[in-house]
């Protein structure tokens, strides 16, 4: 059953040229399965390759694909701020452009944002990467953790779902570092998480 809100999906792309196409596909498939109203934002961080001009091509050819191009490299961060700032629909879906976050799985996350939560993680079954990645992205929510204060911090994931007055409490903030994840805690602290397939 298709949600009564209208959901806003944010991808930061860089040098991504080959998989946008399927990627916005798939997120249109998907969307169109599970939404009143939708866009697609892809906010491009300053490729170096055709990714631009393939995103042109795809907003001629799908009404619902906006495509945002920073000037420069800014980072996937301050990408992801943009969209959220530029997107209109009540709930905020972040997400990579390389499809390790399957757009088959965003009903999951509007599922459980509709139990009440505010910010919904989705989490792999299990984990895909490489042994020193895992230590590495461990160590790093174990930090952010202490600098953030979020007891559920090891949950933390690109692939989520925001509600969009939540944004309100950093709309104001300007500064050339940012961390999505703190600023959200800027506007709540009711975290969900839910199981995904990656």
């Amino acid at each position: 059953m298709a949600s009564q809100y209208g959901i806003s999906v944010i991808v930061p792309v860089y040098n991504s040229q080959d998989i946008l196409p399927l990627l916005a596909n798939r997120l249109t498939e998907s969307l169109e399965k599970i939404s009143s109203g939708y866009e697609i934002l892809l906010v491009n961080d300053g490729s170096q390759d055709n990714s631009w001009k393939v995103i042109g091509e795809l907003t001629k050819n799908n009404p619902f694909i906006t495509g945002i191009n920073l000037m420069r490299n800014f980072g996937q961060h301050n990408a992801l701020l943009c969209g959220i700032r530029a997107a209109k629909f009540e709930y905020l879906v972040t997400m990579d452009d390389d499809l390790q976050h399957p757009p088959e799985e965003i009903h999951k996350l509007l599922t459980k944002i509709e139990e009440g939560y505010d910010v919904v993680y989705g989490i792999p079954h299990k984990l895909v990467h490489s042994t020193w990645r895992n230590f590495s992205s461990k160590f790093t929510k174990i930090f952010l953790a202490k600098v953030l204060g979020i007891r559920s911090i090891k949950y933390l994931s690109a692939f989520r779902i925001i509600r969009q007055d939540v944004r309100k409490a950093f709309e104001t903030f300007e500064s050339p570092s940012v961390i999505v994840d703190a600023l959200l805690t800027w506007g709540t602290n009711n975290f969900g998480i839910v199981e995904v397939n990656e």
